[in-house]
């Protein structure tokens, strides 16, 4: 566990799941930066005490750290939130100190203080901005905080053009703030997303089917070839029970589950809640409408469908899956880490009825079939390329 010092007071902070082997804070220079701008580093502290807005907070640390101001968090994160929880209890403060929102939800009516840590996509960012213009006024402080990596001309532009006037800081410890005075009369045009596009044909059930994908969400222009060639590998469907397609993003895999089987009960679960939305609009183009993050009772097409933000399988109890199908990501942020897949590899075992299986598509280089092997004592190839393969694991 490591400690942020503040001009507040300073603060015992974890990413989410805890994990006292990883060597990662919650917070980075960018964090930093950011609260000691608004400490008055620079000149004059800010007046914070209208409606603090904080979009993209990782872990929890700005909004921890800012607690005295009672922000809103809006996040894509499901694990943003859960560390946020985390991360208050630890320090004392009250949850509903802070209200925590979707990327999916209404922002404020009235926004006084925007803070923006630079997410990893322009997309998502370019989709927030125009959400969240309509709410802020010439007065809002606005003031986007991220390292320099991740600061571009086309992020600064993103802001001119929905926003308004911007500018940046100097670098400080690789970080950087951005500084944008909202235009209240700026033609910032209709926000484009989400997107929809047509899937190719070659891809089982799925083919020639259009898909929608809201921003952020993984390869949201264009099929990407790990899961074409999932959807080209995948086991027989039909007779499965309740399938599970973990890390649904815009929920092409599960979807290809559903038109295969009307018998069967299809889980798309993703802690993005850009993905799930994409997922959800996605089967309800197709199908037809899903029963929404609980489940469902409905009988048909409708009810079929259960569409859940969680850390991987722990929102399902054990022994309830037939068939997991999962494609786990390997990058935390811009870290590369395998923790997201081990939790994913565990939970599935867990969740899986006895003679129950999960299939996985990954990069050959990742080496997942050692894990697997360890985890559930077998592992066999289905399928593989020269970049891909298809792992397949049954839970005896």
């Amino acid at each position: 566990m490591n400690h942020l010092s503040t001009s507040s007071g300073e603060f015992a902070l974890t990413r989410f799941p805890e994990d006292p082997r990883d060597p990662l804070r919650a917070w980075d220079a960018a964090d930093e930066y950011l609260l000691r701008h608004l400490d008055g580093i620079d000149g004059e502290p800010a007046d914070l005490s209208g409606t603090v807005v904080v979009l993209g907070d990782r872990w929890g640390a700005l909004v921890t750290a800012l607690a005295g101001h009672r922000p809103v968090q809006i996040t894509d994160s499901y694990l943003t939130q859960q560390a946020t929880r985390a991360n208050l209890s630890r320090n004392g403060v009250a949850e509903d100190t802070v209200r925590l929102r979707t990327t999916m939800d209404p922002p404020p009516p009235r926004i006084d203080v925007l803070l923006i840590r630079v997410p990893k996509g322009l997309s998502l960012l370019e989709d927030q901005l125009h959400r969240l213009a309509p709410h802020v006024h010439a007065g809002t402080l606005v003031v986007g905080a991220g390292m320099v990596t991740e600061i571009h001309t086309s992020t600064l532009q993103l802001f001119e053009r929905i926003l308004g006037p911007t500018t940046t800081s100097l670098a400080t410890k690789k970080a950087r703030l951005i500084f944008c005075s909202p235009d209240t009369g700026l033609s910032r045009g209709a926000n484009p997303w989400p997107r929809s596009y047509a899937l190719p044909g070659g891809i089982g059930a799925v083919s020639g089917l259009t898909v929608t994908n809201h921003a952020g969400t993984f390869c949201a222009d264009r099929l990407d070839i790990g899961t074409r060639f999932f959807l080209q590998n995948l086991p027989p469907l039909r007779g499965r029970g309740h399938v599970v397609d973990l890390g649904c993003g815009n929920g092409v895999i599960g979807l290809a589950a559903a038109l295969s089987d009307d018998d069967a009960e299809v889980t798309f679960i993703d802690e993005s809640y850009q993905a799930l939305a994409s997922a959800e609009a996605t089967f309800e183009a197709n199908v037809g409408a899903g029963t929404g993050s609980g489940a469902g009772t409905d009988s048909g097409a409708a009810g079929r469908a259960t569409f859940l933000a969680a850390d991987g399988m722990s929102g399902v109890p054990a022994g309830t899956v037939d068939l997991i199908l999962t494609n786990p990501p390997f990058h935390t942020h811009r870290a590369r880490t395998d923790a997201t897949a081990w939790r994913m590899f565990n939970g599935s075992r867990a969740a899986l009825r006895r003679g129950g299986e999960l299939w996985v598509v990954a990069n050959r280089h990742l080496g997942y079939h050692v894990k697997l092997r360890r985890l559930f004592g077998n592992c066999e190839v289905a399928a593989s390329d020269r970049k891909f393969v298809v792992l397949r694991a049954v839970k005896r």
